[in-house]
């Protein structure tokens, strides 16, 4: 991915120091203003206390301890009528501090088996209404005893997780302590007996709400006999005898609403119930199989009855419980809400309306590639989440911004979302509508708000959508959230946008980049989402060589390498080394390069890295050192970090990874083997063989690599040997020959030239005489086939018009259009050192007239003027003193022809850098 983002800039006005001002004489109401300052001690209690119910937990205890009398009214009993504990360590110790001011708690909302063991100990006994997620570990202990410390207990809700280890003993035990339970919504048990739902309808005369969702079985006789009931559900619950259910269900005497989504119900049972039931008004059944199987079924014969189905309109539907449906108004919730006089009864069908919907939608997205969806989710899905999303209920407003989150992904691990429902979700106003959410001063909906904006923004509309909206700054402000659940969302929404060209410099206006930063440092610790989406969204910005200067300047290398180093969540450690990477692929542009290496454990980590389980740290890991490697004491260092070691060891275990893992394997063993030293323990350590297997690949990336690695091994006439003797010139030929990769062919050659132009040829022979001439005879074969390849490589450069005339001319233009044919553009960002350019320069020499030919090729191509080294090798050149070879191997007889025209352009080309050099010299 392309990024590139514009340098943080000062806002206008922000940060900024005034002089001070005086006023001006005979402006007395200047004088005036200049002297007065607010005294927040002198507020009004009231205006103090509103101003409380606006904070969080943590925003609050900072403001009670301003001062004496703000800490007495923080204590206020109004301020702790309820708690959400979800995104807070809820332990013992936290509830003994806090029962000093539960005494007067009414509603609570926890996460997890340890928040529901402390609840206890707040010793809140006029506790009303319980929420909790995230129940899957709570026990029938633990829930019992929740039950009977709090007898008062109106509402209690678990789910929408499987809270497996509840069993109808624990209800039986709620019946008994709760006799004043109105509300009970349980997910996920296994079993739910006769004699717990019995103990209901005995214990619980007002019980008028009961949910039991997504469970295995019930007992659908006894839940006849709670007579109470006005609401019942029992969505996604299995194995429901339907006729024992009709039997008794349609004889509930109070019975309104009726929750039958994701169950096996059939056309035949939703007709008896919405005609037998005298009572009942509503009836949910979306996303029931069997029911939708009858194309023509439909509910209008029932007048009085709304059935909620994926075959009917659902605000169509919900406009009949209105007195004056005839208008019928496009968004009936918002109708409902609008209303100046309210009706009680309609007030309390459509709250539990609101809430089964949004149970439902949630749960049909988590399975929304299920086939027949699709249009639902156009037609009517996303814009009930939408509608949804602007409930009084806190809980239901959290739902639909989780199922819109949801809905729109269709594949999870590759982040793949569906862009027709993302687009309906933005045409609908629903980018407005979340970041309005994500404003809100509850933190649980700025989480799920920020999490809907994530997904959606994988989307490039809808990013773009989200950048004008102003999502851009909303994000960077959630990221600096004390709440781990809202910074995790907000980071993994810089990341997604991070991705976008356009987005980068509205990131680092809004101060992204430092946001980022600090999520590292503030949770470096068992926080794995967090940290993962923080490195990511570096990683984006950093790949930018404006944005990753402004990285580094917020403390990112630290950070970074910090999390390399501790970090044991492998998601965390391929980012921080995917945004090391990008932070030191910048080259000579900046000092990120040496910064990275300079800094303590960072090359040691990423060389630990390499021996990752895991094939994406491991990638990473790898490219980081590949692009580090370029700095020649980085070079150095990762190899006395045992660096060599692990690359090989690396890219012998990749035969079987992905191209991309042999790509960077192959490229950091390139960037290490430019030193002489590095080269020849590659060879001793065997990183040959797998570098010639990885030059047979078929992905150009990998075989490109593997040919530049090949080309700097080949420089010593060891590496070379080895080259040979492990087939290694096969390889490079078809290399050659074939790739589509014009650099590949490239290195392929020069690695060819190195491993015969006479070097190699006093080292093979060293050992026996049978030895020698066995060696003798290998090598001539193999130099046959080399030399007659780098001849028709070069062959390929040269057309044969432009040839024959740039022989009879050495005019300007004529050599222009030979260099321009012979030109390949990614040679100029091959560096070469000054015995590398010596060696070709002396290769002009040699006695085989292919090698002077490629000799004066590769000259060419590290000379041509733009080259992002051409000028460092025409230096190394003219420094020593190699125009005069070139002449005389411009003007040698025997020279071949090709070779006299590449020779020129050379000499032209550092006519050219040392004019431009002298110009550079005289404007300093």
């Amino acid at each position: 991915m392309s990024r590139r983002v514009r340098q943080r800039v000062e806002e206008k006005g922000k940060n900024k120091v005034d002089s001070p001002s005086y006023p001006v004489i005979g402006d007395e109401d200047l004088a005036h203003k200049v002297q007065e300052y607010a005294d927040w001690t002198s507020l009004p209690y009231d205006t103090v206390l509103y101003l409380f119910t606006r904070l969080n937990y943590r925003d609050r205890a900072s403001l009670a301890s301003t001062c004496r009398t703000w800490r007495s009214l923080g204590a206020s009993s109004c301020l702790w009528s309820s708690l959400d504990l979800r995104a807070h360590k809820f332990d013992l110790s936290v509830a003994a501090s806090l029962a000093t001011r539960c005494a007067d708690l009414q509603k609570i909302r926890f996460r997890g088996v340890d928040s529901a063991d402390a609840i206890i100990h707040l010793k809140a006994r006029t506790l009303l209404e319980i929420s909790g997620d995230y129940c899957r570990k709570i026990t029938d202990a633990t829930l019992s005893m929740i039950a009977a410390r709090h007898e008062a207990l109106e509402s209690l809700q678990l789910g929408p997780d499987f809270c497996e280890k509840i069993t109808s003993d624990a209800i039986r035990v709620i019946a008994f302590c709760c006799p004043k339970l109105k509300k009970l919504r349980v997910s996920g048990m296994r079993d739910v007996t006769s004699e717990a739902i019995e103990s209901l309808a005995k214990h619980c005369p007002q019980l008028s709400d009961l949910g039991f969702l997504d469970c295995l079985n019930i007992n659908e006789e006894a839940l006849g006999k709670v007579v109470s009931l006005r609401y019942l559900s029992v969505a996604g619950t299995s194995n429901i005898k339907w006729k024992v259910a009709l039997d008794n269900w349609e004889k509930l005497p109070k019975l309104i609403g009726l929750d039958v989504s994701r169950t096996t119900i059939d056309h035949i049972a939703v007709s008896r119930l919405l005609k037998s039931s005298k009572s009942l008004k509503v009836l949910c059944a979306l996303n029931c199989p069997y029911l939708e199987e009858d194309k023509s079924y439909s509910s209008n014969r029932f007048e009085g009855k709304v059935l909620l189905a994926m075959f009917t309109d659902t605000f169509d539907e919900l406009a009949s419980i209105f007195a004056d449906n005839s208008k019928k108004p496009k968004n009936i919730f918002s109708y409902w809400r609008d209303l100046i006089r309210k009706d009680k009864s309609i007030d309390e069908i459509m709250l539990w309306i609101e809430w089964i919907i949004s149970h439902t939608l949630l749960r049909i997205a988590e399975s929304s590639n299920a086939p027949g969806l699709n249009d639902f989710w156009l037609n009517q899905g996303a814009t009930l989440l939408l509608s949804l999303m602007q409930s009084a209920q806190e809980d239901v407003q959290e739902r639909a911004a989780t199922g819109l989150a949801t809905f729109i992904v269709v594949d999870d691990e590759n982040a793949s979302i569906d862009c027709g429902r993302a687009e309906a979700v933005m045409r609908d106003g629903g980018i407005r509508l979340l970041l309005e959410l994500a404003k809100s001063w509850r933190e649980g909906l700025q989480s799920e708000a920020a999490k809907a904006i994530a997904n959606l923004s994988v989307n490039a509309k809808v990013a773009k959508a989200v950048a004008e909206e102003g999502g851009i700054s909303v994000l960077a402000d959630l990221a600096k959230s004390m709440n781990r659940l809202v910074a995790e969302e907000a980071a993994g929404g810089l990341w997604n946008l991070s991705v976008g060209e356009e987005h980068k410099n509205a990131i680092a206006q809004a101060g992204g980049v430092n946001a980022l930063v600090d999520l590292i440092f503030r949770w470096p610790n068992g926080c794995d989402g967090v940290l993962e989406r923080a490195a990511g969204a570096l990683a984006n910005l950093a790949a930018d060589d404006k944005c990753s200067t402004e990285v580094a300047r917020a403390g990112g290398v630290h950070a970074l390498v910090m999390l390399a180093r501790n970090c044991k969540y492998e998601g965390a450690q391929e980012q921080a080394a995917r945004a090391l990477a990008n932070l030191a692929a910048h080259g000579d542009s900046n000092g990120n390069n040496a910064a990275v290496g300079q800094e303590a454990g960072a090359l040691e980590a990423l060389v630990q890295l390499t021996q990752s389980p895991h094939e994406g740290v491991k990638q990473e890991a790898a490219g980081a050192l590949w692009n580090l490697a370029f700095d020649d004491k980085n070079r150095e260092s990762i190899a006395a970090f045992g660096g060599v070691e692990a690359l090989v060891a690396l890219a012998k275990s990749s035969s079987n990874a992905s191209t991309g893992l042999q790509e960077r394997a192959a490229g950091a063993l390139w960037g290490l083997s430019v030193s002489e030293a590095n080269s020849i323990a590659i060879g001793h350590e065997g990183g040959i063989p797998p570098l010639i297997a990885l030059a047979r690949s078929e992905a150009e990336d990998v075989h490109e690599t593997a040919a530049g690695a090949l080309w700097n091994l080949s420089f010593n006439p060891g590496n070379a040997l080895r080259i040979v003797e492990e087939g290694g010139v096969v390889a490079l030929v078809h290399l050659c020959s074939s790739s589509v990769s014009k650099m590949a062919r490239f290195m392929a050659a020069l690695a060819l030239a190195y491993m015969f132009d006479g070097r190699m040829d006093e080292y093979a022979m060293i050992g026996t005489s049978l030895e020698s001439t066995s060696k003798s005879v290998t090598l001539n074969g193999a130099r046959t086939m080399a030399l007659d390849q780098i001849e028709a490589f070069i062959k390929t450069f040269m057309e044969h018009q432009i040839f024959s005339a740039g022989t009879l001319s050495s005019a300007s233009s004529m050599l222009s259009q030979v260099s321009e044919k012979a030109r390949i553009p990614e040679a100029g960002h091959l560096r070469c050192s000054g015995s590398e350019i010596g060696r070709f320069v002396t290769m002009l020499r040699n006695p085989c007239l292919t090698l002077r030919a490629c000799a004066a090729f590769a000259l060419l191509q590290f000379t041509i003027p733009g080259g992002r080294h051409a000028m460092h090798h025409a230096n190394l050149m003219q420094n020593a003193g190699e125009a005069r070879c070139l002449r005389s191997a411009a003007a040698a007889a025997k020279m071949p022809r090709e070779a006299k025209i590449f020779v020129k352009i050379v000499l032209r080309n550092l006519e050219h850098h040392q004019a431009e050099s002298s110009k550079g010299k005289k404007v300093s």
